[in-house]
């Protein structure tokens, strides 16, 4: 089942969600990427571990191709942690959650 903790983030909503009081980690993916659905449920499990301390928010490439082109993405999945508006971090690839954990506790 999806996590409803998980947002979807638009280009023009974008800059206002990084900058708001919590971390926000954003998983920029496409549906036709194989490895950005193999972590979809791993991004949705952690949305619900960290509700109410982190935001996970995923940006569809294709339909959004300024904001991944402003931070240089080339490969996807690729997710970035965003603090007051700021990258802390970036992971490319499909990586395990205790990675992604490890990600989220900089942050916090």
């Amino acid at each position: 089942m999806a996590s409803d903790k998980v947002q979807q983030v638009n280009d023009a909503e974008f800059d206002t969600l990084i900058s708001a009081d919590q971390p926000t980690l954003v998983d920029f993916w496409a549906p036709w990427c194989g490895p950005c659905k193999a972590i979809g449920p791993v991004i949705e499990d952690l949305a619900d571990e960290y509700a109410g301390k982190v935001t996970i928010a995923k940006m569809n490439v294709d339909d959004n191709p300024v904001t991944p082109g402003k931070f240089g993405i080339r490969a996807i999945p690729t997710l970035i942690m965003f603090k007051n508006g700021e990258v802390v971090d970036q992971i490319t690839g499909a990586v395990g959650k205790a990675q992604l954990s490890d990600l989220i506790n900089k942050a916090l």
